[in-house]
Formats: structure tokens, C-alpha cells, sequence
């Protein structure tokens, strides 16, 4: 079967497809008091709405008190990097943020509402979140291509005081990063004398690197459609132009394959059918994240006879499931919980650090590095990471 598009369609695409328009819609608005009197309409609206309104006039904080914005989340997309769909647009890219809110609610208990922005104006996007920002407690962005993504970030970040957090980038590295630190105990390498190759330096590759060099594990090479990436090369994006300042210590050149040769670890955020088993093979017992999406950079079965030692994907199907909503849930929901006005650096080490934690060191293994996606037990303890970063790092609102 095809859908509208004429592309054929599996039998996973078929059911969803069912199954929202069946739903029409995976969220919806759901009042916390029954209005069934006079009494309950006045105290919920008018005329008794009125003194909440004043609180907050007299006293900004009571903002997050009064209404629901303490535990309130906006997913905001302009539809640009949808999935491996690309720039699909605003009204199409609905259905992810949808999904988002949902997965906020169902693993963290986190509220969270998608609003799909028509425009891909940095200028005007920025503005319209900001502008509608005092309604939230904090701002989940997604799907934004890069490099646009990097400076609506950062704008944001200067102009509101709740967190904003783009999830492409540092959800995925912050689930990238714990993957790899149980990885690296399992295969018996040394912290700090890995050799990391990310092949993808967009958003999440960026990110990801920028992160493992933060968190002190070796020596990160990023490659491009053209091959290593290194300090001085022509036509980097800014994105680029920073992180090739702080990886590729050696100054390689040369093709991904080149940079494979002798490398502990492989983190693909790119597209299917890059790496070969030939290519792992070159590796030292090799670490192998091929995480595009539906089709990996390399098959697990392919990098397995190449002898990677350990493999992780972004699919469900395989066993290492490394997938961003074993982070954003938690992020979310430790920052609301002490109302921090940003999330920061240290905040995404500590959740990385948590989250590998959870998998006692007796129970590692080369199919067990990373917690199950399904389980709800994973966002209380990154919240937990959070809010004690947050804490530590003075920028809680409340204790």
C-alpha cells in the first residue's frame, strides 16, 4: 500500500496511520476541576479569577504558582528537519510534536503543548517564542535544521528566563554520552584515550561531540558528506568552524573510512549505508552507534561481522535503543521542579552521568548499556541529576 505521497508504506507506517485517524489527535486539554455549579464557575472564572491575576501583577513568580505554567512545556517546531523527512513544513510536522507532548506526559508527567511556527526567519521566530514564552515554563525545541537551530537557541536563551533546550542536539547527546560511558566500561577501554569518529556534523553531531569533549573522553574526529573535518578547512558553517577548534587533535584528513582506521568508537548521525563491515573491521574493538533513522549507517549484523564489540542504534527492534526520550522527559521535569532559569552544561553531564548509572556495573553488557526507552523509572532519575545541578549551580528558583 502507498500513502498520499506514493510512497509505499510498511506494515508499522499502516497501523499508525490508522491509528491517528482514528485518534485524530494524540493529546488534548484536559480541565483539573469540574465545573458543576455556580460555585465551582465562579471560583474557576469570573468573578473570582480576578485575585489570582492580581497575585501575579504584584508578584511575577506567582506565575508559576497560580496557573499550570510550573509544569508546562511548549513544543515548538518551524517544520524545517522533520525526522529523516527534512523540510516538510509546519502543518505536516504536527504529528511529532504531538507525539513529543505526549512522551512528555506519559514518562515524565510533564504537560507540554505543540505549536508549530510558519516561518523559517530566525528574526521572526525568535520573536514569536519569546513573545509567547511567559506562558510556559520552559521551551522544547525540535525539528529546527541546522545552522538555524544554533542561533534560535542562543537568542533564546539570552531573552527568556526559563529553559530552553533544543532536544535534537543535546537530548541526543546526552543519551549518546551515557551510552558510551557504560560502552567503554564493557569493551575495557580507557577514559580519556578514546578515539571518537561522528560522521554527521549537523545539529546532533555537533552537540554530541561538543559533549564527549566536555565529559573528557578522547579525542573526537567529526566528518561530513566531504570526509574529517579539521581546523582551517573552507565553507564550515559557524557550528563547524567552533567544534574544529576543539576536536581532531591530530589534524587528520581524509575520508570517513580514513578516520575509522584505528578509531575505538563510530557515532553516525548521518544516513543509511555509510559504514561497511570492512570499515569496523579496521576499528579497535570497535564501538558502533550507527543512529540514522529508519536505516542505519551500517546494519547491526553487518558492524557485528565486522567485530564491533558493542552496537547501539536509534531502533527498537535492535537491543541498545538509544533514543532521546530517555533524557528530554527527565531534563524537563528536574528543571521544572526547581524552576530553573536555564539548562546548562553541567546539568546535561549530570543526566548522562545518571542515566548510566541506572544499569548496575554487574549487569553491563555488549546488549545492555543503555535502560529500556519503556522504562518510567529513567525520568525521575535524571530530574533527580538536574535539579541537584541546578541546585548546586545557583540558577534554582526554589530549593
Amino acid at each position: 500500500m502507498t500513502g498520499k505521497d506514493g510512497i509505499p508504506m510498511d506494515e508499522i507506517s499502516q497501523k499508525s496511520l490508522e491509528l491517528h485517524y482514528a485518534l485524530r489527535g494524540k493529546i488534548e486539554v484536559v480541565s483539573r476541576r469540574h465545573v458543576e455549579s455556580r460555585e465551582d464557575l465562579s471560583l474557576l472564572y469570573t468573578p473570582g479569577v480576578a485575585q489570582p491575576c492580581r497575585e501575579i501583577q504584584a508578584d511575577y513568580n506567582k506565575s508559576f504558582d497560580l496557573p499550570r505554567r510550573s509544569n508546562l512545556v511548549a513544543v515548538i517546531t518551524d517544520g524545517s528537519a522533520v525526522l529523516g523527512l527534512g523540510d516538510i513544513g509546519p502543518a505536516a510536522g504536527m504529528p511529532v510534536m504531538e507525539g513529543k507532548c505526549a512522551l512528555f506526559k506519559e514518562f515524565g508527567g510533564v504537560d507540554a503543548f505543540p505549536i508549530c511556527v510558519d516561518t523559517q526567519d530566525v528574526d521572526k521566530l525568535v520573536d514569536t517564542i519569546a513573545l509567547i514564552s511567559k506562558s510556559f515554563g520552559g521551551i522544547n525545541l525540535e525539528d529546527i535544521a541546522a545552522p538555524r537551530c544554533f542561533e534560535v537557541e542562543r537568542r533564546l536563551k539570552e531573552r527568556c528566563d526559563i529553559p530552553v533546550f533544543h532536544d535534537d542536539q543535546h537530548g541526543t547527546a546526552i543519551v549518546v554520552a551515557a551510552a558510551l560511558l557504560n560502552a567503554i566500561k564493557v569493551t575495557g577501554k580507557e577514559m580519556g584515550k578514546v578515539k571518537i569518529v561522528i560522521n554527521g556534523a549537523g545539529a546532533a553531531g555537533i552537540a554530541i561531540g561538543k559533549l564527549l569533549i566536555r565529559m573528557g573522553f578522547g579525542n573526537v574526529v567529526m566528518c561530513d558528506i566531504n570526509g574529517v573535518i579539521c581546523a582551517g578547512d573552507p565553507g564550515l558553517n559557524p557550528g563547524q568552524e567552533e567544534i574544529s577548534h576543539i576536536s581532531n587533535l591530530a589534524h587528520e584528513h581524509g575520508t570517513l573510512a580514513d578516520a575509522l582506521r584505528g578509531a575505538d568508537a563510530f557515532i553516525g548521525v548521518s544516513r543509511p549505508g555509510l559504514v561497511t563491515a570492512e570499515m569496523v573491521r579496521t576499528m579497535r574493538c570497535g564501538i558502533v552507534f550507527p543512529m540514522a533513522n529508519p536505516v542505519p549507517e551500517i546494519m547491526p549484523e553487518e558492524a557485528r561481522r565486522g567485530g564491533a564489540a558493542v552496537i547501539g542504534t536509534g531502533r527498537s527492534d535492535f537491543p541498545n535503543q538509544i533514543n532521546n526520550v530517555l533524557v528530554f522527559p527527565g531534563i524537563f521535569k528536574g528543571a521544572l521542579m526547581v524552576r530553573a532559569t536555564d539548562i546548562t552544561e553541567g546539568m546535561k553531564v549530570r543526566a548522562a552521568r545518571a542515566l548510566a548509572a541506572l544499569i548496575p556495573e554487574e549487569q553491563l553488557s555488549p546488549d545492555y548499556i543503555i535502560p529500556s526507552v519503556l522504562d518510567k523509572s529513567v525520568a525521575d532519575a535524571v530530574a533527580k541529576a538536574v535539579a541537584d545541578e541546578a541546585r548546586e549551580q545557583g540558577i534554582a528558583r526554589i530549593g
